[in-house]
Order: C-alpha cells, then sequence, then structure tokens
C-alpha cells in the first residue's frame, strides 16, 4: 500500500515524519513533566512535615506532662530535704539551703537545654530535599547529552 505521495507508509508514524519530535514538542514536555515532579515534590514535603508536626505535638505533650509530674516529685523531695535538714539546722536554714541547691541545678540544666536546642537540627522536610537535589542532578545530566 501507498500514500497519496506515492511513498510506502512509514512505520514510525504517518506519511512524511519520522517519529522524532520537535524541539518544541520537547521542550513542552520537559516542562510539563519538571512542573508536575514539583508539584510531586511538594506534595511529600507537606506530607513529611504534616508527619513530624504530628509527632512533635505529642512528643511535647509528653514532655509537658512528664515536667508536671517531675516538679511535683521534686517539690515533696525537696520537703522531705527540708524536714531532714531542720533536725539538725533551724528550719530557716534547711529551706535556704534547699532552695539554694535547687537553684543551682535550674541553671545548670537551663545551661544544658540551651546548648542542646543550638545542636539541634532544623526541622525540614529532609526526604523531600534529597529528592529534589536528585531530580535537578538528573535534569542537568540530560541537558548535558
Amino acid at each position: 500500500m501507498s500514500t497519496p505521495s506515492g511513498r510506502p507508509p512509514s512505520p514510525d508514524g504517518p506519511a512524511g515524519t519520522t517519529g522524532q519530535q520537535s524541539v518544541g514538542d520537547l521542550v513542552k514536555q520537559a516542562s510539563e513533566q519538571i512542573a508536575e515532579l514539583t508539584r510531586q515534590e511538594l506534595r511529600l514535603a507537606r506530607a513529611e512535615m504534616t508527619e513530624k508536626g504530628k509527632r512533635a505535638g505529642l512528643g511535647g505533650g509528653l514532655f509537658g506532662a512528664a515536667g508536671i509530674v517531675g516538679f511535683l516529685a521534686l517539690a515533696a523531695l525537696g520537703a522531705t530535704a527540708i524536714i531532714a535538714l531542720s533536725l539538725v539546722w533551724p528550719p530557716w536554714c534547711a529551706a535556704l539551703v534547699v532552695a539554694l541547691l535547687l537553684g543551682a541545678l535550674a541553671g545548670l540544666l537551663a545551661v544544658l537545654g540551651k546548648k542542646e536546642f543550638g545542636r539541634a537540627a532544623p526541622p525540614v522536610p529532609e526526604e523531600a530535599m534529597d529528592n529534589v537535589k536528585a531530580d535537578v542532578a538528573q535534569i542537568k545530566e540530560g541537558t548535558r547529552r
């Protein structure tokens, strides 16, 4: 069978085409794929940050509850220490010593806590960031060919 021009049909596509896309079509297709990839990466980052936010909220609540119970335990321990020391010293002196020791402990814990906050990594969607970096590297490599 032949085409109206007298040539046999090409197995690559309609008569007169070679099955290759034009540069404009390739650029359009690449930009659409990049846009879709960007949307997918943003959805992944949003999902990852939502999950991290939920876990951080639960962890913060549990730490808060632990802090309240720990405070009550420390108050009871402080009262016990004051009562015990008041057997040897006057009660005002026993209370002052315990208050100074607890103040020093609070200062030490504050310094250590500040140090740890400084070392904490910022909350970023690491998996999504890694995927974007890999995608950019692959696109750069593809444009070099």
